[in-house]
């Protein structure tokens, strides 16, 4: 059982052992935890973009935001039993992040995030459809695809990171070019797809009978993918309009 999000890999559950059913993680519940994530992320969110349509600074808290979220998920990685405090706390330094990324970007692109937001959403249902109809199957060699995939992307990115501190860039990653794009592309398509890998995962963990508080790692989990999803559409809607 393994999973290319680095939450939900197979060290993740090795200290989680099976309980009775009456105190297991069930899929609903982790449904609903995610849920609950969600309208902490859209609270932090909603505050930074009114604070931006006001006019007020938004650059310092989308700082805030991007450095607490990476603490508070490293934290919540290696201690999984505080995920039920550690994950919402998550959800609302990712609101600060992306509520300030989405209204820089709004004002430059008008429109952008309601496409980003539609997107992202609707991707997640369809591959949620799709891997419950049992259209797409999560077979080893699936796994292996996506785990390759998006250990290159990560790759690339940690790259660019170092490259950014002798003021050089990888150029294909940024501009608006006909492969930058391409590239832009297949980013969102692996990053979708490791939305359904996630989906296994908590469906798996369910048939274990892990601990309750599972429900809530596991919903931190699909909420780090669903964030970078969100970013990596948005980066990409961001790179098409700019060639207008």
């Amino acid at each position: 059982m393994r999973s290319t999000n680095p939450v939900f890999n197979t060290e993740a559950f090795a200290g989680a052992r099976g309980v009775s059913a009456e105190a297991a993680m069930t899929v609903q519940g982790a449904v609903n935890r995610t849920a609950m994530l969600l309208a902490v992320l859209l609270v932090a969110s909603s505050w930074v973009w009114g604070r931006a349509l006001a006019g007020g600074p938004v650059q310092g808290l989308v700082l805030l935001g991007a450095l607490g979220g990476f603490i508070t998920a490293l934290v919540t990685v290696f201690q999984k039993t505080w995920a039920p405090v550690s994950a919402p706390i998550y959800a609302a330094f990712e609101g600060l992040a992306l509520g300030g990324v989405s209204a820089m970007l709004e004002a430059r692109y008008p429109g952008i995030v309601m496409n980003a937001v539609a997107l992202t959403f609707g991707t997640l249902g369809a591959l949620l459809m799709a891997y419950k109809s049992g259209l797409i199957q999560v077979t080893h060699k699936f796994r292996l695809g996506i785990v390759a995939a998006t250990g290159g992307i990560a790759l690339v990115y940690l790259v660019s990171w170092i490259m950014s501190f002798f003021g050089a860039r990888l150029a294909f990653l940024y501009n608006s070019s006909p492969l930058s794009i391409g590239i832009s592309v297949v980013i969102v398509i692996i990053a979708a797809l490791n939305l359904v890998l996630d989906f296994d995962f908590i469906e798996r963990g369910a048939e274990q009978r892990l601990p309750k508080y599972m429900e809530w790692y596991a919903a931190f989990g699909l909420m780090v993918t669903m964030v970078w999803l969100y970013l990596e559409i948005l980066r990409l809607l961001g790179k098409t309009r700019s060639r207008r």
